[in-house]
């Protein structure tokens, strides 16, 4: 059995990580950490986990520095994860990070956009964890960069365009993506409080997001030429879920059949990423608590430019499950193990 440990572990991804891990037959929760609710059972503070994690308490992170585990999990935010995840990765342990601590591959990259980095050292092992992109490389590592809900999006909805070299370098790739609330925490701030959000859409962090980087990052290397980048997040006043529309111009003439066709055959067997029938587009309802990653396109054959939409529900596909399906990879697991429940279709 496959001995875990969450720190971070009382916010909403390290919740949505123990419910994943609930009922996962090949690991066991022995050690989930909170600063803020030291003492307090899981259960207490997650209700919905009574029957599940009876008897597990958060304990102070200053606790689990003896203790035994296979796999970390580090839902901590930027610049904390780093020290903390230091002393595991040096002794052996597997970590998965879901923090943005080591997505980006250049130190420098990271302060201009984050903070000091302590750890850079650990920047050339770490794997940036999406697995449509890096499955080969994710199990022959030990230190998983999970990447953000944001970049997961737009990563699946463009890749294909990119892999395959049709991608107009020349040209802006504009990102636009509405998230629910749960991706900006679990902290209270009059920001995402109900009376403010709620009838309320907006954008936020124009041309600076933290999240930039990261895209341009990973597209980048897929089009094999540096790409300018912009993207703006917006809120959604719902509880979770990211729709992202992507807009990318093409280097030559491409048919919609064809396009489609070059999504098929990437994500073909990809157990995660559903490519719909032409003409029809993902909400995020219909991937609702689940690891999927629903993509449609259209094309402007005019223009030559091509809109692309994916669906992910941000605490799955854009963090938790993506942690889940890279830990199955770390230990040779059958990756889908934990996260084959359908959508919530209500």
């Amino acid at each position: 059995m496959i001995k875990a440990i969450i720190i971070g572990g009382s916010g909403y991804t390290g919740a949505e990580l123990l419910r994943l891990l609930a009922l996962h037959p090949d690991v066991t929760v022995v050690a989930v950490t909170s600063r803020q609710y030291s003492g307090v059972g899981v259960t207490e503070v997650y209700p919905a986990l009574a029957g599940y994690y009876n008897g597990l308490k958060y304990l102070d992170p200053a606790e689990i520095e003896s203790m035994e585990c296979d796999v970390l999990f580090s839902a901590l935010p930027h610049g904390v994860s780093q020290a903390s995840v230091l002393p595991f990765v040096e002794s052996g342990v597997k970590v998965v990070d879901l923090s943005a601590d080591f997505r980006l591959h250049d130190a420098a990259v990271y302060e201009k956009w984050y903070c000091e980095h302590t750890a850079p050292g650990l920047l050339d092992k770490a794997v940036y964890g999406l697995p449509e992109l890096h499955r080969e490389a994710i199990k022959e590592t030990s230190l998983v960069a999970n990447p953000g809900c944001f970049p997961t999006g737009a990563l699946l909805a463009l890749s294909p365009i990119m892999k395959n070299g049709l991608c107009n370098a020349g040209m802006p790739v504009v990102i636009d993506s509405k998230s629910g609330v749960t991706g900006a925490g679990r902290k209270a701030a009059i920001e995402t409080s109900f009376v403010t959000i709620n009838e309320g859409f907006k954008a936020y962090k124009i041309g600076e997001h933290r999240h930039t980087p990261e895209m341009a990052q990973e597209l980048s290397a897929l089009a094999g030429a540096d790409l300018n980048v912009t993207f703006t997040p917006h809120l959604l006043p719902v509880s979770r879920g990211i729709l992202t529309t992507a807009y990318v111009w093409l280097n030559e003439t491409v048919t919609p059949s064809a396009l489609h066709g070059l999504y098929k055959e990437m994500y073909e067997g990809e157990p995660f990423v559903r490519v719909m029938a032409p003409g029809h587009f993902p909400d995020i309802s219909q991937v609702r608590g689940s690891n999927y990653c629903d993509i449609g396109l259209y094309i402007d054959e005019q223009q030559q430019k091509v809109v692309v939409v994916s669906a992910i529900d941000n605490l799955v596909k854009g963090a938790s499950g993506a942690a889940v399906q890279n830990m199955n990879l770390l230990f040779g697991l059958d990756e889908t193990t934990s996260l084959t429940a359908a959508p919530l279709s209500i």
